[in-house]
């Protein structure tokens, strides 16, 4: 697979493999290790090993809380006082939510207003207090700022902060421990992305390995942010603020710091689109027995479209949510399985694939 980045001279990166792991020790009462889950008889029409590591299941079903007990266990006793207040479009506000309910802390979140209605009711039953912003002509960090400086809160980024990013890096931690359990190690990582806190996170544990395997961040097409500034050696900013299904990956732009690590990293960007990231959702419900959200799914959908470059070798994708509307479910997995039978009966199968 082709690493087309700008490389180097590059600055000190701003969170450290010993950040990553003094976080999981910090955070490991308040979260679980999720399964890697595997699909042998998926793998073997692959032709590579393919192994899916569950977030999904993580408690508030997404990576996102292992961020938020990270910064909320490290705020002041005054912050914590005070309260913290979260910008998101659903995942981050929800583990903020609970975070600071388990912890005592108040919690303000700034959500978009077409924000799903699942994440609303989740974040509002962990006991937190709503701002709604429209993302077609608000800037959401701009009125969480606003927020955080008329009541005194402190601003927990979903992603572009080296306590988030040290935080979600624990997924990281846990995906060496599972496949040296194995007696594996992986040729690739996938991961969707949005502002890319979770990628910038697993990126720095790439350090644990003998031979370092390749980082692979995958978005919606047209909101491939990331993918187009890694090209570019500078941050790119997102043409578009809605019209993807998958709502948890519509970050304005790359982190500055998430972006850092990943260009160091020397990361790849793929985008792919509402259709295959349905497709996967379906895939995933019949060969691993797992509810995805569409942002959740993104990153099984770039593997699938990288078969050829993935042949013989072993690819973690990381299943980052599934916090999904189950109308929206149902009818997203019809579909979708509707999308891979119709293309194997037309001889041109999807991600190489005979279906389901």
């Amino acid at each position: 697979m082709s690493l087309a980045v700008e490389r180097g001279p590059f600055p000190a990166l701003p969170v450290t493999l010993e950040d990553v792991i003094a976080a999981a020790a910090r955070i490991a009462p308040h979260v679980v290790t999720t399964p890697l889950l595997e699909a042998p008889l998926l793998s073997a029409e692959l032709g590579f090993r393919l192994l899916l590591k569950a977030e999904n299941l993580q408690l508030t079903g997404s990576f996102k809380l292992r961020g938020a007990f990270n910064q909320i266990l490290q705020a002041s006793e005054k912050e914590k006082r005070r309260g913290v207040v979260a910008l998101s479009s659903g995942n981050h506000a929800q583990a903020v939510a609970y975070a600071g309910q388990k912890l005592g802390v108040p919690v303000t979140i700034v959500l978009p207003r077409d924000a799903p209605a699942i994440k609303v009711a989740r974040s509002r039953g962990y006991g937190a207090d709503i701002v709604v912003y429209d993302r077609e002509i608000d800037d959401r960090e701009t009125v969480a700022r606003r927020v955080a400086r008329e009541k005194g809160l402190r601003l927990i980024h979903p992603y572009d902060d080296p306590r988030t990013i040290a935080g979600q890096g624990t997924v990281g931690l846990e995906i060496f421990t599972q496949t040296e359990g194995r007696g594996m190690a992986p040729d690739a990582i996938l991961l969707s992305c949005g502002g890319g806190g979770l990628a910038a996170g697993v990126a720095i544990t790439c350090d644990l390995y003998r031979r370092a395997p390749r980082i692979v961040t995958v978005e919606p097409a047209a909101f491939d942010d990331m993918r187009r500034s890694l090209l570019a050696g500078e941050v790119i900013a997102s043409r578009k603020r809605s019209g993807s299904v998958c709502d948890a990956l519509s970050a304005a732009s790359p982190g500055a710091e998430t972006f850092a690590i990943l260009r160091r990293s020397r990361a790849k960007g793929l985008a792919v689109s509402d259709r295959h990231v349905e497709a996967a959702m379906a895939l995933a419900a019949g060969s691993f027995n797992v509810v995805l959200e569409p942002g959740g799914a993104a990153a099984l959908a770039g593997a699938l479209t990288q078969r050829d470059e993935l042949v013989g070798g072993v690819a973690v994708v990381v299943a980052s949510g599934g916090n999904v509307d189950l109308d929206y479910f149902s009818a997203a997995i019809r579909r979708g399985a509707a999308y891979l039978r119709s293309a194997a009966e037309s001889g041109r199968p999807p991600f190489g694939l005979s279906g389901l």
